[in-house]
């Protein structure tokens, strides 16, 4: 039941004495010192499988690149450690193989000698997290996962003995850091994912760019193909090609770990997760469940999903603390705001893709901009991607995409922050952001993509998305490239006529009626051409992001001509 401020109300039972935690790392160790610091007497006991119980997940594709040199640094705390300043009781190489509810014990068996002992809690708190998806490809066992410590201290032993080849199953997340971590190792390495793209959270004319700096440096991609088999020192596509693999990474991507919540019995939601309340309580109150484990509310749609993020799972573990101690504690919906290094370009997400919005039939706008990450007269300005959707009525933001050198970062965080202080895509304008030439521009590349919503929204820019143009020209629109004629000459839209914006009035009366698709290189010189013709009284409308992102969108295309990804390529208006 809600506090009075709204907050979830804390149990009535008491604080336990007697918290089993199962699962460290993220959500399992913030649960566990959370709890000790609001609670002095409470027996906090925590069960972990593997031999590390706190330690940075995230850096392990860099110890097996090499960048963290000692397995030691991604250890975070030792039992030892955590015992003498928290006093956990700490169990690592043990592993919980049975939980009985109705006598509030679970059985833990060490993993090194076999041997059982059974707990008794009050408050058990499961922190499973998620495991890597392993198909039924003939000879998958062959390949290497990234999961624990373990894991990553084999695969840098494999690294080690200098493989001259390398395929990586999967273009996620992890797949492109260990991509260019491996390739970083002087090995040649082919990146196969079955999706039409890479990095498939990002929209294709995003992903493009990404798929570029691959390239760029060397790897090699194969998008849209499926592995057949993996042998020895080789990988079978399902075309037949035979490539050359003396070492295979499987990051296809992975799936919650609720062997556990199901043998207990526990509910398990529509996406395969644990099934948790706003505090974070399975259908057994005496339980609760955190981070990748458990469906989590999305904060776009309000639904459940799966979202396996370290940070989301602390947020959890604080949440779970904080409610077993008696105290109030704010459920907070996930925006699954997440963020890549590959080679020397960054890409970043929050909230939906278009791909997404347009498969669940929510209508949306969008609008790309290509922005200088700080003012181009101080040294070493470089563009970056970004890509923002929002509601066409209200302008609620419904997500982000940015791939670029640098200030992706912050600008990704800055939207986020947004999204969850429930501003709109206009409000983006107005936020006071720290300006300096280093740092960024007077009208920094968020306060840009808010003017360009505000004019949407207020109808005074009607924009064209590239998969429209065809559609369009169909319909006897004309395509004026308002760009100069050495930019028009080194690549333009097909069809499209060069008239330079400066001289755009002198050539009103050989253009015709109309109605005209305007575009330059990025969009903001489209967007002056756009204004000037409707003040004229023509019908004109800009090409959203200009010819770059008309470029990257073509270029994303499959070979039958389908932008790639599910369902038709529509934009929903307003």
């Amino acid at each position: 039941m809600p506090a009075p401020d709204g907050s979830l109300a804390p149990p009535s039972t008491g604080h336990p004495k007697r918290v089993v935690i199962v699962g460290g790392v993220a959500g399992g160790m913030s649960t566990a010192t959370r709890l000790r610091r609001l609670d002095a007497d409470a027996q906090i006991t925590v069960i972990e499988r593997s031999g590390h119980v706190s330690f940075a997940n995230c850096g392990l594709p860099y110890f097996v690149g090499g960048l963290i040199e000692k397995e030691d640094d991604l250890t975070l705390q030792t039992p030892e450690q955590l015992f003498a300043r928290f006093r956990l009781d700490i169990r690592v190489n043990d592993e919980v193989v049975a939980i009985d509810r109705a006598a509030h014990t679970v059985t833990a068996r060490s993993t090194l000698s076999g041997e059982e002992e059974v707990l008794t809690y009050d408050k058990l708190v499961l922190s499973m997290g998620a495991a890597p998806v392993r198909p039924p490809i003939p000879g998958y066992d062959r390949a290497r996962t990234l999961r624990t410590v373990e894991d990553a201290a084999r695969l840098a032993s494999d690294v080690g003995v200098a493989p001259k080849t390398a395929i990586v199953i999967g273009a996620g997340f992890i797949g492109l850091e260990m991509a260019e971590n491996l390739a970083g190792q002087g090995i040649d390495v082919t990146i196969v994912e079955a999706t039409p793209q890479v990095l498939p959270p990002l929209d294709p004319e995003l992903a493009i760019l990404v798929k570029d700096e691959l390239v760029a440096h060397g790897a090699h991609v194969e998008t849209g193909a499926a592995v057949a088999s993996i042998d020895e020192g080789t990988v079978t596509l399902a075309d037949g090609r035979v490539l050359p693999a003396d070492l295979v990474v499987g990051a296809i991507g992975v799936r919650p770990d609720v062997a556990l919540a199901r043998l207990a019995g526990l509910e398990l939601g529509p996406s395969g997760g644990i099934a948790v309340n706003d505090a974070n309580q399975t259908d057994d109150p005496d339980i609760y469940a955190v981070g990748d484990a458990i469906e989590k509310s999305d904060a776009v749609s309000h639904a459940t999903s799966l979202i396996a993020l370290a940070n989301v799972a602390n947020r959890h573990g604080r949440r779970v603390a904080d409610h077993i101690a008696g105290r109030p504690s704010h459920a907070v919906g996930s925006l699954g705001t997440a963020i890549v290094k590959v080679f020397d370009v960054v890409a970043a997400t929050v909230g939906w893709s278009e791909r997404r919005l347009r498969a669940a039939g929510r209508p949306y706008r969008c609008i790309h901009s290509h922005p200088f990450d700080h003012a181009t007269y101080y040294p070493g300005a470089t563009r970056m991607a970004a890509k923002l959707i929002f509601d066409p009525t209200d302008g609620t933001i419904l997500g982000a995409q940015i791939v670029g050198g640098n200030g992706v970062d912050k600008r990704i965080d800055v939207i986020a922050t947004a999204m969850a202080a429930g501003m709109t895509a206009g409000r983006l304008a107005d936020l006071e952001l720290a300006y300096a030439p280093p740092f960024s521009s007077a009208k920094d590349p968020v306060n840009l993509l808010g003017y360009m919503a505000e004019n949407v929204l207020s109808g005074d820019c009607d924009v064209v998305a590239p998969d429209e143009l065809d559609e369009l020209v169909d319909q006897g629109w004309q395509v004026i490239d308002v760009r100069t004629d050495k930019e028009h000459a080194a690549g333009a839209i097909p069809g499209s006529v060069n008239i330079p914006v400066d001289t755009l009035r002198e050539h009103l009366g050989t253009l015709g009626a109309g109605p005209f698709v305007v575009y330059c290189e990025v969009g903001q010189r489209g967007h002056t051409a756009t204004a000037l013709l409707h003040e004229l009284g023509v019908k004109a409308r800009n090409l959203d992001g200009g010819y770059r992102t008309w470029s990257a969108s073509m270029r994303a295309r499959g070979p039958a001509g389908i932008v790639a990804g599910p369902g038709p390529v529509t934009r929903p208006v307003s």
